[in-house]
C-alpha cells in the first residue's frame, strides 16, 4: 500500500489528559470525564471552541456498574461543544476502536479536532462487595435469565473473562510448554514500573514469590494476572495532521493501525485459542507500514489479564507463536532497559483498569519525553499501543517525528 494511501497519517495525536486516578474515590464520572478533557484540550493549545468532533467507548450504560456511566451526550453539553461529528458505541474493535473512529473522521474531513474520552468507576461501584458484585451477569439463581453469549457460559459457572482467558492460557501452556513463572515476569515487570508512576495504584514491590502463592482466580491466572478495578478517564485529542501548526507541540504521528477481525467473533470459537483478534489486528497494522518489529522502541499492550499481554507479544512478531514463554523468561527483555521496554507505567495489573486508553496515553508521553520518572532513559521514536482480548482489538504504532 503507497504511503498516500494510508489515511491514517492525515492524523495526528495533538494533546492528552488523564483524571485523577483511584481505588473507589467516589467522584461522578462526568466529573473524572471533564477533568480529563480539558486537560487533553489544553494539552494540545487548542481551546473548547476547537473542537468539533467527539468520540468515545463503549457510550452511556448503567450495566455492567462502573464501566462507563458517561457519554456523548453528557460531555457534548457539559462543555457546550457544537459538533460536525460524533461517534460511541459498544460493537467497536476493541477500547480504541474509539480512536481509530476519531483518526478515519479527521482523516476525511468530517471534523478537524476531535475528543475522545473513556471513562471508568468500576472501584467505587463495586465498594467494599468486591469484583463479582460488578461483573455482567449474576448467575447466582433468582430471577435473572442470562442471553446471547452469556446463556451458554453460566451453566457452567464461568461469567467472567478471567474463565474464557484462562481457557486460551491453559491452551497455551498445553500446546507450548509455557509455565506460570514465565507469565509472571509481566506482572512483575508492570509492578516495578508502577512503582515510577504518581498515579499507580499498587507501587509495593512484587517477587516471584509473592506472584506463584497469590490466590488462584480461573487456573493458570492468578490474582495478580489480573486487571485492577478503579477510577479515573484518559482523554486524547485528534487532529488533523494538516493542522499541526495551532498545536502547542509537534504532534505524535500515527504510523498505521489495525482493526481487522478475520476469524469468529467468539470468545470460546476462535479458531485458535492460544491467540485472539489481536492476531489479525496486528496483521493488519504490518500490512499498513513498511516499519518493522525491531523498529518499535516501546510497546504499551493490553493486559485486562497478563496472558493477553503475551498474546500481543506474539502476535505483532516481537517473539513467534508459541514463543512467548521463553521470550519472558527472566524479564529482562520486557525491563525499561530491554528489548521491548513494555508496559511502562505499571499497566493495568498495576497502575488501575483505565480500559485501554491508558497505554495509548502512556504511549503518547514517552514519545513526547514527558513520562517523568519512568521516561526510558533513551527517549522512542516509535511505540505501539494496542488494546482488547478475546474477539476485540485496535493497535496504533505511533512516531515522534517520521
Amino acid at each position: 500500500m503507497k504511503a498516500a494511501e494510508i489515511g491514517e497519517r492525515k492524523a495526528v495525536v495533538a494533546g492528552v489528559g488523564q483524571s485523577q486516578v483511584g481505588r473507589r474515590i467516589y467522584r461522578e464520572a462526568l466529573d473524572l470525564t471533564l477533568e480529563a478533557s480539558l486537560e487533553a484540550i489544553e494539552d494540545a493549545g487548542l481551546t473548547r471552541e476547537d473542537i468539533d468532533g467527539l468520540a468515545t467507548y463503549p457510550g452511556n450504560m448503567g450495566i455492567p456498574p462502573g464501566f462507563s456511566g458517561v457519554g456523548i451526550t453528557e460531555v457534548h453539553d457539559a462543555l457546550r461543544l457544537n459538533l460536525n461529528w460524533f461517534a460511541g458505541g459498544l460493537e467497536l474493535p476493541g477500547q480504541l476502536g474509539a480512536v481509530a473512529n476519531a483518526v478515519a473522521a479527521v482523516a476525511t474531513g468530517l471534523a478537524n479536532h476531535v475528543l475522545c474520552f473513556r471513562t471508568v468507576w468500576e472501584a467505587s461501584a463495586q465498594g467494599d462487595k468486591g469484583r463479582a458484585s460488578v461483573t455482567t451477569g449474576g448467575g447466582g439463581g433468582g430471577g435473572y435469565r442470562a442471553t446471547g453469549f452469556q446463556q451458554w457460559t453460566l451453566p457452567y459457572g464461568a461469567p467472567s473473562a478471567a474463565n474464557w482467558i484462562g481457557m486460551m492460557a491453559q491452551r497455551h501452556f498445553h500446546e507450548f510448554g509455557t509455565t506460570r513463572e514465565q507469565l509472571g515476569q509481566i506482572a512483575i515487570t508492570e509492578r516495578r514500573n508502577a512503582a515510577k508512576n504518581p498515579k499507580a495504584i499498587y507501587t509495593e514491590p512484587m517477587s516471584m514469590d509473592d506472584y506463584m502463592n497469590v490466590r488462584m482466580v480461573s487456573t493458570p491466572l492468578c490474582l495478580y494476572d489480573c486487571d485492577v478495578p478503579a477510577d479515573g478517564s484518559t482523554a486524547f485529542i485528534i487532529s488533523r495532521a494538516d493542522r499541526a501548526g495551532d498545536l502547542r507541540r509537534p504532534p505524535v504521528r500515527i504510523e498505521a493501525l489495525g482493526t481487522a477481525l478475520r476469524g469468529r467473533p467468539s470468545w470460546d470459537q476462535f479458531d485458535d485459542l492460544t491467540t485472539m483478534a489481536l492476531r489479525d489486528a496486528a496483521a493488519m497494522l504490518w500490512e499498513r507500514t513498511d516499519l518493522k518489529p525491531a523498529d518499535v522502541d516501546v510497546a504499551e499492550l493490553y493486559d485486562g489479564f497478563s496472558f493477553i499481554t503475551l498474546a500481543w507479544l506474539e502476535a505483532l512478531g516481537f517473539c513467534k507463536h508459541g514463543e512467548g514463554g521463553p521470550f519472558l523468561e527472566g524479564g529482562s527483555r520486557i525491563a525499561p532497559d530491554g528489548e521491548i521496554p513494555l508496559n511502562t507505567h505499571g499497566g493495568q495489573l498495576s497502575a488501575g483498569r483505565l480500559h485501554g486508553f491508558g497505554f495509548f496515553h502512556e504511549a503518547c508521553l514517552q514519545l513526547w519525553g514527558e513520562a517523568g520518572e519512568r521516561q526510558l532513559a533513551k527517549q522512542p521514536e516509535v511505540a505501539v499501543a494496542g488494546a482488547g482480548g478475546g474477539p476485540l482489538a485496535g493497535v496504533f504504532l505511533l512516531t515522534r517525528s517520521r
